[in-house]
């Protein structure tokens, strides 16, 4: 079946994810959808600063294996991308490679496939997700989606010069459901400017400022080549910072330990409690009955912390 024509942009190739060429088409000056979603900070495993290092050379690229995750929403693609396809049978649905903007070379995307009418028509772009709980998500048919998808869908769109995309989700491995997103100009293009500029910085050796995101921290981590056995003197500030820090986290803990210690004692020998009908945590006990941990239910936390 021929590539559907895709006047924006053109195909740099089909690239099997982790090879070389794979790299080489997302590497250097270049920012691809996934670096999009971390130049706009929204990104949960990258930061602007953990990215900046990584396309000036500074760091070596981190190689850690895939999670369960990762590695069932690679399996389950083939498998969502065929129930998208029997429910809509008016669609011709294929699988596509890696795209650069004919304007602008920098600008890439790799989705995950590109929808046709068969009879014809415009293109639009379908993205596949698996989540394990449905945060972030709302109303099937709607554009409720979690913030760094819906940049990586409109940053995609963008760069093809598409109208629309639908991000097919599997739900707690049975719940399907199909989103639509439209084209948005004035998002795409704050998009495409916080992109221009970062690559920009990156020419200039000008990094992002530290944050407090993980993968931050581990850049950090990465950066001194080797140790001297020398005592640095910081700015007081910073030095001030980070203890005050360390005993707010210390302080929290302490808080935590506390009130976890109070639901325990309120739960007696129940395995789980809950508080007006929603379940708060589940106990982990050991083979004589004693508790080994207190579980705490993560939608629960979630409501409470929206609220």
């Amino acid at each position: 079946m021929n590539a559907p024509e895709i006047p924006a942009a053109r195909l740099l190739g089909v690239f099997t994810p982790g090879t070389p060429e794979w790299e080489h088409a997302r590497s250097g000056l270049v920012i691809t959808a996934t670096d999009a979603v971390a130049v706009a900070g929204l990104s949960p495993w990258r930061s602007p600063f953990s990215l900046w290092h990584r396309k000036a050379g500074t760091v070596p690229r981190e190689t850690a294996a895939p999670t369960a995750a990762m590695k069932w929403g690679t399996r389950l693609e083939p498998v969502i991308a065929d129930v998208f396809a029997e429910a809509h049978p008016d669609l011709v649905v294929q699988e596509t490679g890696t795209w650069a903007h004919r304007g602008r070379e920098w600008q890439r995307a790799t989705p995950d496939r590109i929808v046709t009418p068969a009879g014809g028509g415009p293109a639009s772009l379908l993205e596949i997700k698996t989540s394990r709980l449905g945060e972030g998500f709302g109303e099937p048919g709607t554009d409720e989606v979690p913030a760094h998808y819906r940049c990586q869908v409109l940053w995609q769109l963008d760069t093809l010069g598409l109208g629309s995309a639908t991000l097919a989700v599997l739900v707690a491995g049975q719940d399907y459901r199909e989103y639509v997103i439209a084209y948005d100009a004035a998002e795409a293009a704050l998009l495409r400017d916080q992109a221009a500029e970062f690559l920009g910085s990156v020419a200039a050796g000008e990094p992002p400022p530290l944050d407090g995101h993980a993968a931050t921290y581990r850049t950090v981590q990465r950066l001194p080549d080797g140790v001297e056995d020398v005592v640095a003197d910081i700015d007081p500030g910073i030095a001030e910072s980070y203890r005050a820090a360390v005993l707010d986290v210390q302080r929290a803990e302490e808080r935590k330990v506390a009130h976890a210690a109070a639901v325990l004692a309120a739960m007696g020998t129940a395995r789980r409690c809950a508080a007006s009908g929603r379940t708060v945590a589940t106990r982990s006990v050991r083979p004589d009955g004693t508790t080994r941990s207190l579980i705490p239910n993560r939608t629960y936390m979630k409501a409470e912390e929206a609220a």
